[in-house]
């Protein structure tokens, strides 16, 4: 199992928004992401609403709501319900009581868990749009010399 591509499609839009200067319609985000513009326009939608993009009705194209370097990765997470709170990991229901493993397993497994997902959060809030967009320029320019 993996995370979903929502959060790195979403990565990828606010880097292209920040590169394209905010004129990037869903079909051109679609042809860059090369999936179909519906679900970029989904993703476009969990964006605003955590306040990363702004659109405006009518118009191609969107904006950055904040500085590209105040966007770090966990914000992308969290806008496009990649998972939620404290559940990265799923704990399999009702092992049975009787078997001293079944019995004990969800306790001894939990706080492990808890731990890799709180130091996967901590990573991801300490990239940022920034980030990403300094890196793909530099690639960029070593591609071009």
């Amino acid at each position: 199992m993996s995370i979903s591509s929502r959060f790195t499609v979403g990565v990828h839009i606010l880097a292209l928004i920040e590169l394209n200067e905010g004129i990037s319609s869903s079909e051109f985000l679609a042809g860059s992401v090369n999936t179909n513009p519906t679900l970029i326009r989904k993703i476009i939608g969990m964006l605003k609403k955590a306040g990363l993009i702004e659109v405006r009705p009518g118009i191609a194209g969107a904006n950055l709501a904040k500085e590209p370097s105040s966007i770090t990765f966990l914000d992308v997470y969290k806008a496009v319900d990649v998972v939620k709170e404290k559940e990265l990991f799923s704990v399999h229901e009702n092992p049975h009581p009787n078997c001293p493993v079944g019995r004990n397993i969800q306790d001894s497994i939990t706080p492990v868990l808890a731990a890799a997902q709180l130091a996967l959060e901590k990573v991801l809030g300490n990239v940022t749009i920034e980030d990403i967009v300094k890196d793909i320029v530099e690639k960029e320019k070593l591609k071009i010399n």
